[in-house]
């Protein structure tokens, strides 16, 4: 066999074997899992012997083993280096995928085996975890139209088809626009930008083939730049450019798609008998209903918005002072607000950023873990999916748990954003399988022999995304589709909003921030102000997340919106959203709701999981220690290891001995009326 997709990986750690994989290989090698899977389901379905647990649930378990490891593969590949080969398998493997998926689902006789066995489950002698594998199982297919008869059967199919295609066309639109913008700087227009930002700019410059510097839309680029270039002239433009991602007309233009994906939401969920796609959405999360998400939402919506305006204010006067007439506008904020705070707070950017280096962050992350729950981890040299990315062994007392790979820089051929995946995740069924882990960031790519250096918002993401990389390399279940991270929407932020504050631990800034140059430990007085300064633009950040929130629930609340535009601009409107703050995410590049289904009716998630992580964190400063030994023994014992082996409350619950309200999440943020 000549497809090394579909060969045994014996090299180290079972990894996929990259420099031997081609673009070529992966549609032949699809097709021929698909084939497979297809087959083995056929034998559960059609086997003469009454199901059991293990010939029916066990089996669907793993039936397409073959076909999620190649899928593994290519989705880091298309997630993190694509190309037009690989936008073109994209979109031929969505509906393939789908109509496999629904084929599953929607296949009787496997259906009744499934109904069968939840009928005489209390007589199976099922473990707590086989129980809830079943009970998940069978839920999976009722929401999947298993129960639907006739033409209604066939049109969910259709629908899910449809969805499919129109979230890969969505992502492949926002990935071109963002790959085919940048602005070239000249000299003069570096004036005022720190040197960290010119080395960026010069960075893409390079990377983009240009003669110069260049201002492109990854955050860790725009961002900065919008923050200190004193031109309001350039800071307007490469705003406009960042916030126009997916509405500039032509073929990449996402405002037709976005319709069109909410009015097939909404014939979806009422095929299955709900009154809108958040009602569907909502049915398996913490939150329940699309009532208790708005109850949360608008509690933080109204303090923050209270303490954004008068941020807008005090922005819009200091702009008055240099001269600067009108309003304050949204391309204004970050460049007022950053002075704002080296005034309040004494606080720049520019002087902190050389204190957070990458590779210090790394380790930072690292030993924290080390320091809650034992791990260990040890760099490796195998061949990865590019040459950015980097890889470490995970060991426990001398036991292997993981591989985790960390893929940190921004390049035009990644897909914007920050994320956590496996290509491997956690099981016990068919042996002791651990996971490899990847952690996928955008942050700027130094210049060739200069040290890698973040933003403070930077070093948050690292923590962040390595928190859902514990969640996955700390798994210890027997079945991968309860595994690591496959818990609700709004619960699978927890772990990774937590882990964010170990970085606010003066201990850990104080061993870990150290300077480029120097490597002088950050002044004491410096790690100071940072931490005073924590809940600094706190109203801005709540205000442009929580519209965000309120204008994804209110799309599928109801009926769909024949004008996705006009109904964003009707819901702002409502709650007051200020004129200088725009959403986190407008609609034609709000890939989180549109390139899937991922946080669709969910995007209030990271909310809903910080009231947790708020209270999770006031835990271990209760115990006296933020590294309390039986603490990190509870929180991996009752979160981090059991996946979604019971419902989320349950979980919670069990770790901390009741649920939280919003309070510590207000006081957190410094909203706290």
């Amino acid at each position: 066999m000549t497809n090394p997709l579909l060969r045994d990986w014996n090299g180290p750690f079972g990894l996929p074997p990259f420099l031997e994989i081609s673009d070529d290989d992966f549609a032949p090698a699809v097709d021929a899992a698909l084939g497979e899977a297809r087959a083995r389901i056929s034998a559960i379905a059609d086997a003469p012997e009454p199901p059991t647990f293990a010939n029916t649930i066990e089996a669907l378990e793993l039936a397409d083993d073959t076909l999620s490891r190649i899928l593994g593969v290519f989705y880091t590949l298309a997630g993190t280096d694509t190309n037009e080969a690989r936008n073109a398998l994209m979109r031929a493997f969505s509906p393939k995928l789908s109509a496999y998926g629904s084929e599953i689902t929607m296949n009787r006789a496997l259906f009744e085996r499934i109904e069968t066995l939840w009928q005489s489950r209390d007589s199976l002698g099922l473990t707590p975890e086989q129980h809830r594998v079943l009970f998940l199982t069978r839920r999976s297919f009722i929401r999947a139209g298993a129960k639907l008869e006739g033409e209604d059967r066939e049109r969910l199919t259709v629908v899910k088809e449809r969805l499919a295609v129109l979230g890969t066309e969505f992502a492949q639109n926002l990935l071109t626009d963002e790959a085919d913008w940048s602005m070239e700087l000249a000299e003069e227009d570096l004036e005022g930008l720190p040197a960290f930002v010119t080395a960026a700019a010069r960075a893409a410059g390079a990377e983009k083939g240009a003669d110069g510097p260049v201002v492109t839309l990854s955050r860790s680029l725009v961002v900065p730049f919008l923050q200190f270039s004193p031109r309001r002239d350039l800071r307007e433009r490469a705003y406009e450019a960042w916030v126009s991602r997916g509405a500039n007309g032509g073929d990449t233009d996402n405002r037709d798609i976005a319709a069109e994906i909410l009015k097939l939401r909404e014939e979806r969920a009422r095929l299955l008998g709900y009154d809108s796609f958040a009602a569907y959405k909502l049915e398996t999360e913490m939150a329940g209903t699309p009532g208790a998400v708005r109850d949360l939402l608008m509690q933080v919506w109204q303090p923050a918005r209270t303490q954004a305006l008068r941020d807008a204010d005090a922005l819009e006067e200091m702009m008055h002072s240099h001269g600067v007439n009108g309003r304050l506008e949204a391309w204004d904020w970050r460049f007022y607000s950053e002075k704002r705070r080296k005034a309040l707070h004494d606080l720049d950017e520019a002087e902190l950023k050389p204190y957070l280096q990458l590779d210090r962050m790394i380790e930072a992350a690292f030993t924290c873990a080390t320091r809650l729950f034992e791990l260990e981890f040890a760099a490796v040299e195998v061949p990865l999916h590019h040459p950015d990315a980097r890889a470490w062994e995970v060991t426990r007392n001398g036991r292997h748990l993981a591989i985790f790979v960390g893929d940190y820089f921004a390049r035009s051929s990644k897909r914007s954003g920050a994320w956590c995946s496996a290509m491997r995740s956690q099981k016990k069924l068919g042996g002791d399988v651990r996971p490899i882990v990847l952690n996928v960031c955008n942050f700027a790519k130094p210049s060739a022999g200069e040290p890698a250096l973040l933003s403070y918002d930077d070093a948050r993401t690292l923590f962040h995304e390595f928190g859902h990389a514990l969640h996955q390399m700390l798994s210890d279940v027997t079945y991968e589709s309860i595994s690591g991270t496959s818990v609700a929407r709004d619960f699978v932020e927890l772990p990774s909003q937590l882990y964010e504050h170990w970085l606010e631990v003066p201990e850990v800034l104080a061993e870990f921030a150290t300077h480029a140059e120097t490597g002088a430990a950050m002044p004491a007085d410096l790690l100071d102000r940072l931490l005073k300064a924590a809940t600094y633009d706190m109203g801005f950040q709540t205000v442009e997340y929580v519209a965000s929130a309120l204008v994804d629930l209110a799309f599928h609340d109801g009926p769909a919106p024949a004008d996705p535009m006009a109904k964003q601009a009707e819901v702002l409107g409502e709650i007051g959203m200020p004129h200088a703050i725009r959403m986190r995410h407008a609609t034609p590049h709000f890939a989180h709701v549109f390139a899937g289904d991922g946080y669709s009716s969910g995007y209030y998630s990271y909310m809903w999981s910080e009231v947790m992580d708020a209270d999770a964190f006031a835990a271990f400063e209760e115990a006296g220690d933020p590294f309390d030994p039986a603490m990190a023994e509870r929180l991996e014992a009752h979160i981090l290891s059991v996946g979604g082996s019971e419902e989320a409350d349950a979980l919670y619950t069990a770790f901390r001995g009741r649920m939280p309200g919003p309070e510590a999440l207000l006081r957190g943020r410094g909203l706290m009326p």
